[in-house]
């Protein structure tokens, strides 16, 4: 079960480096444009549509990746203070009730709205258009992706919620440091570990 959790990380940072190529790219194109439009007064009509579409298509593809770093954002001030039985039980409630549905949502409609536009050769509508329908096919891989990694996160909450540690990652990377955050607001651990025996024996309390 490890190995397969980690070949879905390792799938999820693949992805997520091949397309962080895209800052070299957009990096290039709009150092490029400003140098066309200022210097040489030569201005492109679709500069601006193709560089909407590199960072969206960077901001997409990187969701799948952050989360298999476990890298999105949450209220570390509170949840860092839970033992791990806890945050597990946290993120699996949330991951059920809000991240499936809505990422499985989002695939299925981005699915439709990128089938829609191929079907019309959609583009843009600057005075030099682009084709837009490639672009939006990045909403149901993006939305694939981090569906398949949103699994990966649920199994690893019944593995720690069973097991009382998470399990390990490719990469794991301390973003705040806890104990320094509990001298700084003065938490003891008896006071945590009270706290933690209360949700878990009363988790309709959380609502």
């Amino acid at each position: 079960m490890q190995r397969l959790l980690l070949t879905v990380d390792k799938i999820s940072t693949f992805m997520g480096h091949v397309f962080s190529w895209l800052i070299v790219a957009l990096t290039a194109l709009i150092t490029w444009e400003v140098y066309s439009r200022y210097v040489m007064n030569q201005p492109h009509a679709w500069a601006l549509d193709a560089q909407i579409m590199l960072y969206g298509t960077l901001f997409m593809m990187a969701g799948a990746y952050t989360l298999a770093k476990n890298g999105h954002v949450r209220g570390d001030v509170l949840y860092g203070f839970f033992q791990p039985r806890t945050q597990a039980l946290f993120d699996l409630i949330l991951y059920i009730l809000f991240f499936i549905p809505g990422i499985f949502a989002l695939t299925y409609a981005g699915w439709h709205f990128a089938s829609e536009s191929a079907a019309i050769r959609e583009q843009t509508f600057s005075a030099e258009a682009l084709p837009i329908y490639p672009f939006k096919f990045v909403i149901p891989l993006a939305g694939l992706l981090l569906l398949l990694q949103g699994i990966v996160e649920i199994v690893r909450c019944v593995r720690c919620l069973k097991e009382g540690a998470w399990p390990k990652r490719e990469e794991d990377v301390e973003e705040v440091d806890v104990e320094k955050l509990k001298q700084m607001v003065h938490v003891k651990d008896e006071d945590i570990l009270a706290v933690d025996r209360v949700l878990v024996a009363h988790p309709e309390q959380m609502k």
